[in-house]
């Protein structure tokens, strides 16, 4: 509210030339004036159009200034409101100012000056309350700005930027709190490492732009088939791990032919260049406590298991030897 037009006044009072001498003098002073004859005839007005300030005598007929205080307290907290009141009423007064209202004039005013005084200090509070409603929803947007921000700085954080997986730091930490899990409720849980067969030839025959979007593919099936439980991560290059909690071995190799299987048959582009037409994963499994007590060792097991794999023909899922 930069001046005193954004500043609306509804004065009420049963004497009408009570009603004028302040119309005159807050009309002078550059305010909007709008009078009323009674509380009833104010709780009208104000349904129908905001007033920032209203000036009202305490007592009236019908409804008192203390009535009109309250109920227009309910409709809008931020509305100020100036009692007028006599010596006799002071007493009235100080309740108004206990239920609410911003100060109070005492009739008969003895200089006009004092109302105008009055109410710029009246005015200036409204400005300052406004003020400060638009800097906590400035506030407000900011803060949900920024922990939008964050959210998306935490998440690439732990993501691998290519396939959207989760990263090979986030992984060692998701696997350090799995032990310690499964440690104490006494439970398994079982690795599946993947590694791309001859992705490398794949890359050298059609470039990296295919290459990376066929690690996509593979990130995207991969995800589609863990549980919520389940955790997939890009371990580095062409390899992936599983993660899967409450899962011993034979469950866990089930997993894992099935991810296999899906693989051999799906129809990546560029395939028919790959060795028997098909683009191939190897595949090691291990299971926690059967295959090793911490992380390194079950993550070991799981990388021999892959290597064996490897070395038994590629395009197949082993176990880790108890």
């Amino acid at each position: 509210m930069s001046n005193e037009q954004e500043v609306a006044i509804l004065v009420v009072d049963d004497e009408e030339s009570l009603r004028e001498v302040l119309y005159e003098v807050l009309s002078e002073d550059g305010y909007q004036v709008a009078t009323a004859a009674s509380a009833e005839e104010a709780l009208t007005l104000f349904a129908q159009n905001h007033y920032a300030l209203i000036i009202t005598d305490i007592r009236m007929p019908g409804l008192s200034g203390i009535d009109l205080l309250k109920q227009v307290k309910e409709k809008n907290q931020d509305t100020q409101i100036i009692i007028m009141t006599s010596h006799a009423s002071l007493d009235t007064a100080l309740t108004a100012l206990r239920a609410g209202a911003y100060d109070y004039l005492i009739k008969p005013f003895e200089d006009l000056e004092l109302i105008s005084a009055l109410v710029r200090r009246a005015t200036e509070k409204i400005r300052l309350v406004s003020e400060n409603k638009t800097l906590v929803v400035k506030l407000q947007t900011y803060n949900e700005e920024l922990e939008s921000v964050n959210r998306i700085l935490r998440e690439l954080a732990i993501r691998d930027g290519l396939t959207g997986l989760y990263n090979h730091r986030y992984f060692q930490e998701a696997l350090a709190m799995e032990v310690a899990r499964a440690q104490r409720h006494n439970r398994p849980f079982s690795l599946i490492f993947i590694d791309v067969d001859y992705f490398k030839k794949y890359n050298d025959t059609h470039g990296h732009p295919m290459g990376d979007q066929l690690l996509r593919n593979l990130s995207d099936m991969l995800n589609s088939r863990l549980r919520q439980s389940d955790m997939a991560a890009r371990y580095g290059g062409e390899e992936f791990i599983l993660l899967l909690p409450e899962t011993g071995k034979d469950g866990a190799a089930i997993v894992a032919e099935s991810v296999r299987s899906q693989i051999e048959n799906y129809p990546f582009d560029g395939r028919e260049t790959q060795p028997g037409g098909k683009v191939t994963v190897s595949v090691g499994v291990s299971t926690f406590q059967e295959d090793g007590s911490d992380a390194p060792s079950v993550l070991h097991q799981a990388d021999q298991a892959l290597y064996k794999a490897k070395h038994a023909g590629r395009n197949q899922v082993m176990k880790a030897k108890s």
